[in-house]
């Protein structure tokens, strides 16, 4: 197992860097692009970490586990239901999910996320796990009043800090049954297992292969389990996924 980190070199900058105990050491390029180490390393202690990934795009699945498809009065789909969150969307551990005006009910909702490690288009399920670089944390914001009323998802998933990610992006392990879980304000919201999801990683990205290119750093957000809630100004959310760390978020007004 391999660890990385992105993390801001001020003035703009940014870099890719692995965990090496307690010291961080920067790379060249992406950690994907099979770059080389530049020499030179940082504490981690007092880095300020950013999301792991600059996606092309964020393709999510929605209602890959039963139980929360359940939740929400819905059918389980007969194959991966898809949906787009934008780039935009993405925020770093313990910076703020903002709550827009014109929601009043935004909910949580714990994910693992998989980040793409190579150009594919159309693979098999039995190749599709080669093209994962690795794993990472995720939490779907979703205005769930907006979902309801516009029929359609992009507005209700795709506000500004809608998509918490990281704070780490994990290599080198098996996502086929880890805990997700999901805590607000230290009470746990979410306790899952990725070994619940109707459709396995494999069978996800040769789907969404099947339908669009999925490009080197790409983030797929695989689905949540039951429990999701809402969120209120002054709460603190964590998502945990086992192997992968815990990404911790605060919620405030927008404005």
């Amino acid at each position: 197992m391999t660890t990385f980190a992105r993390i801001d070199r001020g003035e703009g900058r940014a870099a890719f860097a692995r965990l090496d105990g307690d010291r961080l050491r920067l790379l060249a390029g992406a950690p994907w692009e099979r770059t080389s180490e530049t020499g030179e390393e940082v504490p981690l202690a007092g880095a300020r970490l950013l999301a792991p990934v600059t996606p092309t795009k964020i393709v999510c699945v929605g209602r890959n586990y039963r139980a929360h498809a359940a939740e929400l009065g819905n059918d389980v789909p007969a194959e991966p239901l898809l949906f787009f969150k934008p780039p935009s969307s993405i925020v770093a551990a313990d910076e703020t999910i903002e709550l827009p005006e014109e929601s009043s009910r935004v909910d949580h909702e714990a994910e693992l996320g998989v980040v793409i490690g190579a150009r594919c288009r159309r693979v098999s399920e039995e190749r599709a796990l080669d093209f994962i670089f690795g794993y990472t944390c995720v939490d779907d914001v979703t205005a769930r009043d907006l979902q309801k009323k516009d029929g359609q998802w992009t507005r209700a998933k795709g506000f500004d800090t809608f998509c918490p990610t990281g704070p780490l992006l994990v290599t080198g392990i098996d996502p086929s049954a880890l805990a997700v879980r999901c805590r607000v304000n230290g009470e746990i919201r979410q306790d899952g297992n990725t070994r619940d999801m109707l459709f396995s990683i494999a069978r996800l990205i040769a789907y969404i292969s099947g339908v669009m290119t999925l490009e080197p750093g790409d983030l797929i957000a695989t689905g949540t389990p039951h429990g999701v809630g809402p969120i209120v100004a002054g709460d603190v959310v964590e998502v945990e996924v086992e192997g992968v760390g815990t990404l911790r978020n605060p919620v405030r007004p927008r404005g």
